[in-house]
């Protein structure tokens, strides 16, 4: 017998590529109509819910709300040590009663958060926290007259009472450095600095405070993305800074 096939081959078509793209662009189309249908629900919620009055007036009051709410659901299941909806559905009902009963001073929400700015900052912070303490423990123990410290008075150019605050944090954080007082409309800062001996060492602490300074500002409140409250009236007239001083900072330019 011969092993010679009878007949010619034909041909093995296969459908796998075909039916493949044709699953491919499904998905892609569905996908396209899900982000359709999506955003405009997004656009009538926004047109037609009212947000409580609790809950905030604007868009990032009502974020700020939502993570306190958040924060202290999670606080309150640490506290139970146990994570379960019982602690969970308990947690939340918890931090609502709170800031619907007892409710804080409201806090103007303005400007956006930068997270790599953000990042930089802290990692500015660590790297000042080290430092200054290494030069507040050498004072400590090198032989000599102790080192003079004065208050210093400074101005700086952040509108946002919140992010005015976090810049004090930072100068008390750093070793060698204490907020005495803050004068709230002039938006002057009085700091303790722990050596002052020479002129150097006094504009060494200006620099600092000028990069804080700019760091918060490229962080938190760009001239471009302010967002004022609806809690008082336009920025520089609310919060005294003047055009001159955002321009300064922006272009890094002069001393106090």
């Amino acid at each position: 017998m011969s092993d010679e096939p009878h007949g010619p081959r034909r041909p093995i078509v296969s459908t796998k590529g075909p039916v493949r793209a044709r699953l491919t662009n499904a998905r892609r189309v569905s996908l396209l109509f899900v982000f359709w249908y999506f955003v405009s629900g997004l656009v009538w919620l926004r047109g037609h819910v009212r947000i409580p009055r609790w809950l905030g007036s604007d868009s990032r009051e009502v974020a700020v709300r939502l993570w306190t709410v958040g924060w202290l659901t999670f606080v309150w299941v640490l506290l139970w040590g146990t994570v379960s909806w019982a602690n969970v559905l308990g947690g939340l009902v918890l931090a609502i009663a709170v800031i619907t009963l007892l409710p804080l001073p409201r806090v103007p929400v303005e400007g956006r958060i930068h997270p790599i700015a953000v990042l930089g900052l802290v990692a500015r912070l660590v790297f000042d926290f080290f430092v200054s303490s290494a030069q507040v423990g050498w004072m400590a123990i090198r032989p000599g007259k102790p080192p003079l410290g004065a208050v210093v008075r400074v101005r700086v150019a952040i509108k946002s009472d919140m992010v005015l605050t976090l810049a004090v944090d930072y100068l008390n954080l750093v070793p060698g450095t204490m907020v005495l007082e803050i004068d709230h409309r002039r938006r002057m800062l009085y700091i303790h600095v722990f050596d002052v001996r020479n002129e150097k060492r006094v504009k060494a602490f200006y620099k600092q405070v000028a990069f804080v300074e700019r760091a918060f500002i490229r962080a938190f409140e760009r001239d471009s993305e302010w967002h004022p409250s609806p809690y008082h009236g336009i920025d520089d007239d609310y919060h005294h800074v003047s055009a001159e001083d955002r321009q300064r900072v922006r272009f890094g330019r002069g001393e106090r």
